[in-house]
């Protein structure tokens, strides 16, 4: 695939050398490279050479170079019911800035929030853009908070005007407003209003207040912009503790958003228009940077999918917009693959001969093997494949924002659909490393993205240590919070993720668990918990999570889930074909939970004991599990809107199964890995 880009996007291969030192204290007394103030400035890690290089831009220069460029191009399209709608990028600049002058009309102060709570749609770009134009913060708010949370958000942005979709969220509003005292306004941009209240504006209303307000008050807001100031909140999920405001500047995201279409390779719109769907919460940093700021910066077109798309119209989106870039969090994958193994369940005896050995074909080319076979492999089973999930046209398929198995990298690969992992955090704008087709290999998330630099800190005899990154993403700070701050950046600037990693001889980065996550022992053993429930969940195909327990403790357990479909206790058409292969008849978790089903608790023990017999030590073998009577997920807590494991959150809920594990005092007496 070659890169198809204008002139105007220079290109740069990432340096390797250290950082400039930026710590000489007169310079960073003039300009700090970090702050916790919302309405301060940050010195730019500008590079010397190449992308890192690049003159910054705010996010209005950035849209209006697109306008001139791509003006008639759609920028955004959904559909109402039946009928199809869209915006040109010139009709989508003007509603911004219609936006922008009816919140300065509402009162909207300079560096005060705008909270925007609801599913990806074009009025939540437009109030988010808007937003930023008129000198205020974007701030996207997740759909799943309470109220409470809402209200943390909220009070900690000051913000003046809340954004939301629906009468179920003006519900979790109107319940802490009065704890909002900056609050000015309330907008509802879906949905007719059930009572008028004061401050309170459908969609339409709030657009009018803007649209005859004279340019001039607007123009100098903008103008008076700068790069280097925050002009949008990511709030970190919150898994431990209250979440953290992310401050990212107009140069954190234009800059993040060139460097990114430059290493991927969007073409640029002139030649061909790239296009995505939207279906991610917008609050998280990876939709937001993939749906709106990077589709900007090359001309492309976001469609939005339905508000249940995660529970499954999203392939019905996939197939009618055929997107040329999609991302993926690997649940969404999993729920893929799930799928097509039902199916293929169900096929005829030649059907799945033919699709079996079309995916041996599939991982033998990819792994270097070019047979002969490709091509009639590929018209027989991969074009069909690609064209019933929508992806025909996708030569970009990503995996991110939480660990994706080996299992399902390997599945699609077979497929011939590469996934492409990247990593990063909302304190980095969304992506530090992507792998891509020239620069791939499974399990790794790739290179890091021209003008970045990785540092790993610490590390072990194997190479491991903490994954820190530099570059012109790397965030302002945490809004009103230097102490959290001042952890998350150490003295030269170097953003610290957190994150364990190393590299190969050929510069990829693999993560290898997580300080955080790192279960130490009573014995006093540091065990990172991913590498040995990935190889579970590999290892017992049935398993849909595991989560490793034994941080102080004497011996290490696990709490399982088993794979299920709608409703929540029925299993997966796969999860039940395992069972049957097994001689269980199983068609429920409640038949299985908690060790009911003996053929499949026992069939669960011998996958954990052949992954106990690669152990590296007696005190990383796993001694007890037990299985829970529901799957993980949003609603339940357990999992946050990106599908990470909340752990802190499930050694709370399952206290009482952790705890029985533990009740001997001695470590169980079959602690010696399997012979």
């Amino acid at each position: 695939m070659t890169c198809c880009f204008s002139p105007s996007f220079s290109v740069a291969t990432p340096q390797r050398k250290s950082p400039p030192d930026p710590s000489a204290k007169t310079e960073a007394a003039k300009s700090p490279l970090w702050t916790s103030q919302g309405d301060a400035e940050v010195k730019l890690r500008m590079g010397e050479s190449g992308v890192a290089a690049e003159p910054p831009l705010t996010v209005h220069q950035m849209f209006t170079s697109a306008v001139e460029r791509y003006g008639d191009n759609t920028a955004l399209a959904w559909k109402e019911g039946d009928q199809a709608k869209s915006l040109n990028y010139r009709d989508y600049y003007k509603a911004c800035r219609t936006a922008a002058k009816s919140y300065l009309k509402l009162g909207l102060q300079r560096y005060h929030g705008v909270c925007i709570l609801g599913f990806n749609s074009a009025e939540w770009f437009i109030a988010d853009i808007g937003a930023i134009l008129a000198g205020g913060f974007g701030v996207g708010v997740y759909t799943t908070n309470s109220p409470e949370a809402c209200q943390f958000v909220a009070e900690n942005c000051k913000a003046n005007v809340i954004v939301l979709e629906n009468e179920k969220q003006l519900q979790k509003i109107l319940q802490i407003e009065d704890q909002l005292p900056h609050l000015k306004a309330i907008v509802q941009y879906k949905g007719a209003l059930r009572e008028k209240r004061p401050n309170l504006y459908t969609w339409d209303e709030f657009m009018e207040l803007g649209r005859d307000e004279p340019d001039g008050p607007l123009d100098a807001i903008i103008a008076s912009q700068k790069p280097n100031q925050c002009c949008s909140l990511i709030y970190t999920s919150g898994t431990t503790g209250q979440p953290k405001g992310v401050m990212l500047s107009h140069d954190n995201l234009t800059w993040t958003a060139l460097s990114t279409a430059k290493h991927v390779c969007l073409t640029d719109a002139t030649v061909a228009q790239e296009v995505v769907v939207s279906y991610l919460p917008l609050s998280h940093i990876a939709a937001q940077m993939v749906d709106m700021w990077l589709i900007m910066r090359v001309g492309g077109s976001t469609h939005f999918a339905q508000p249940d798309a995660l529970k499954g119209s999203l392939v019905n989106t996939l197939k009618e917009v055929r997107p040329t870039a999609f991302m993926g969090v690997p649940r969404v994958w999993e729920k893929m693959q799930e799928k097509m193994k039902s199916i293929g369940a169900k096929s005829s005896t030649l059907r799945r001969k033919v699709a079996s050995w079309a995916k041996d074909v599939g991982l033998n080319t990819a792994t270097g093997q070019a047979p002969f076979q490709y091509q009639l492999a590929k018209k027989l089973v991969f074009k069909k494949v690609r064209k019933a999930l929508g992806l025909d046209r996708c030569t970009k398929c990503y995996t991110g924002a939480a660990p994706t198995t080996k299992d399902t990298l390997e599945f699609f690969l077979s497929l011939d659909i590469p996934l492409f992992e990247l990593y990063g955090m909302s304190e980095c704008t969304g992506p530090h490393t992507i792998s891509r087709p020239d620069a791939f290999r499974l399990t790794s998330c790739g290179k890091e993205i021209p003008g970045c630099t990785t540092k790993l800190d610490n590390p072990d005899e194997e190479g491991n240590g903490e994954i820190c990154f530099w570059g012109r993403h790397i965030f302002m700070g945490y809004l009103n919070a230097p102490d959290k701050t001042e952890d998350a950046l150490d003295a030269e600037g170097w953003l610290h993720s957190g994150d364990l990693g190393k590299r190969d001889e050929h510069g990829f980065l693999y993560i290898t668990g997580r300080i955080k996550e790192l279960i130490i022992t009573a014995g006093g053993e540091n065990i990172p918990p991913v590498p040995i429930e990935d190889a579970v969940k590999d290892a017992v195909p049935l398993l849909s999570n595991a989560m490793l327990i034994g941080d102080k403790r004497k011996f290490l357990s696990m709490l399982v889930t088993i794979k299920t479909g709608n409703p929540e206790d029925e299993l997966t058409p796969e999860a039940v074909e395992i069972c049957k292969k097994l001689g269980s008849s199983a068609k429920t978790v409640s038949e299985i939970a908690g060790g009911r089903d003996r053929t499949v608790h026992a069939a669960i023990q011998e996958g954990i004991n052949q992954v106990n017999k690669k152990a590296t030590s007696n005190a990383q073998c796993i001694q007890k599990f037990v299985i829970l009577n529901r799957d993980f997920s949003i609603n339940g807590g357990e999992l946050g809107p990106t599908m990470k494991l909340k752990r802190p959150v499930v050694l709370k809920m399952y206290k009482d199964q952790i705890d029985n594990f533990y009740k001997d005092l001695e470590t169980p007496a079959d602690n010696q890995r399997p012979k």
